[in-house]
């Protein structure tokens, strides 16, 4: 299975928080399973972490890269046709973290590892 981690998976998985699911624990540390976190998480725990929303993400925030890669998951990089998907988008959900998360997720033929039921509504598989 190919899995895009939302931002508050990413977060919570290496905190060991056990607000993650253990369903999606269990899915993440599967190693026959691929796990990627995007462009956009990166953008979006440095922007929050910064603005002091996030604030016990200083070490996330100043090594994005090298912690993903510790973890062995993919980096996912935005592109053009992700950000047209995004934008497109026809939808009230406003959040533009969302918005690339589950237009990568649509493009890519990933599963979204999210606790936000609102994606369900957006044609992508999500799982929790």
């Amino acid at each position: 299975m190919r899995l895009l981690l939302d931002t508050h998976a990413l977060i919570w998985w290496l905190a060991g928080d056990p607000a993650l699911s253990r369903h999606a624990c269990d899915t993440i540390s599967n190693e026959a399973n691929s796990v990627a976190v995007s462009a956009a998480s990166a953008m979006e725990v440095t922007t929050k972490f910064r603005i002091g929303k996030l604030p016990d993400a200083a070490l996330l925030a100043q090594d994005f890269e090298a912690i993903i890669a510790e973890q062995g998951f993919d980096a996912l990089p935005i592109t053009v046709h992700h950000a047209r998907l995004a934008g497109e988008m026809n939808i009230a959900h406003k959040d533009p973290f969302d918005r690339l998360l589950i237009a990568q997720a649509q493009a890519e033929d990933m599963t979204l590892v999210s606790n936000e039921a609102l994606f369900d509504g957006f044609a992508v598989k999500r799982l929790w």
